[in-house]
């Protein structure tokens, strides 16, 4: 029992979902919202199984109508392949209930009206994931994409700025274009706030990928270079570094003249030594 509880994640209701439930039992669609929970909760699921075989540390999930969130603290010191499993391994789950609606109509065990709930929100639901938003499914395979090609901030930054915008032009695309939907403006205003949200805890999460970095956590499938002057400071040097790379810091001084220097010096006079006020350039007399 002790084993099976330690596996089992534990489960969170975000308060717009509290919102849904409310308006279903008004609106007399809580069959609807039922069959959509129980499906999030199968996606949900599918990324927390996957996670917890790469070990990694998941403190809860929450559900929210259409998706849920995983918390985990593993978020950008893990490789990026491993990453993109656990993303994958939501939508995936879709294709298994499409399978067991295959089942469950082939043998009646529903009515044909709650089947087609089931197939109509299974699809709704797998589509709406793929949306290239974070913190949707779509959107964190698109911000593994760019962080693969680019330096870990700017594609964080990226992804956020994104999706920030793109939610806004939808929330607002569906306010002039089409009948106001409660439940549609609700989703789309979450996502707005979420990365909002998010934005605001920028400096927290790339401080965070930095830390774990300091403290080994970094999967390096290759050296890169990194070519900085000796006048930068250290988060211009930071705000280079690539995941599943390790970096050498070549140092560029007016007189002409170069140095080099490790990754795990620049991350130790920054964490360490708490050299903040320092130009990347003074540290090497730290070094020596």
């Amino acid at each position: 029992m002790t084993k099976l509880h330690s596996f089992l994640p534990s489960i969170h209701v975000h308060p717009i979902l509290m919102i849904f439930i409310v308006i279903s039992f008004l609106t007399g669609t809580f069959a609807e919202l039922a069959v959509i929970l129980s499906i999030v909760f199968y996606h949900e699921l599918g990324h927390y199984t996957m996670a917890k075989l790469f070990k990694w540390r998941v403190d809860s999930i929450i559900l929210w109508v259409f998706g849920g969130i995983m918390e985990t603290d593993e978020h950008g010191n893990r490789p990026v392949k491993e990453e993109a499993l656990v993303t994958i391994a939501g939508p995936l789950q879709h294709l298994f209930i499409y399978f067991f609606i295959y089942l469950f109509s082939v043998f009646q065990v529903f009515p044909d009206s709650i089947i087609d709930l089931f197939l109509y929100y299974n699809t709704v639901i797998l589509l709406f994931n793929l949306v290239p938003i974070w913190p949707l499914d779509g959107g964190k395979l698109l911000f593994l994409y760019l962080s693969s090609h680019l330096p870990f901030k700017k594609a964080y930054y990226s992804i956020l700025v994104f999706s920030m915008a793109v939610s806004f032009l939808l929330l607002i695309g569906m306010l002039v274009f089409y009948p106001f939907t409660l439940s549609v403006f609700l989703i789309w205003l979450f996502l707005l706030m979420e990365n909002r949200s998010e934005w605001k805890q920028r400096h927290f999460v790339f401080l965070r990928f930095l830390l774990k970095r300091y403290e080994g956590n970094n999967p390096v499938k290759a050296v890169q270079p990194i070519n900085v002057n000796s006048d930068s400071t250290f988060m211009e040097v930071f705000s280079e570094f690539m995941r599943d790379r390790k970096h050498s810091i070549y140092i560029s001084y007016p007189d002409e003249r170069r140095s080099l220097l490790d990754e795990n010096d620049c991350l130790r006079s920054y964490f360490h030594d708490r050299l903040y006020d320092k130009r990347i350039g003074e540290v090497m007399d730290y070094v020596l």
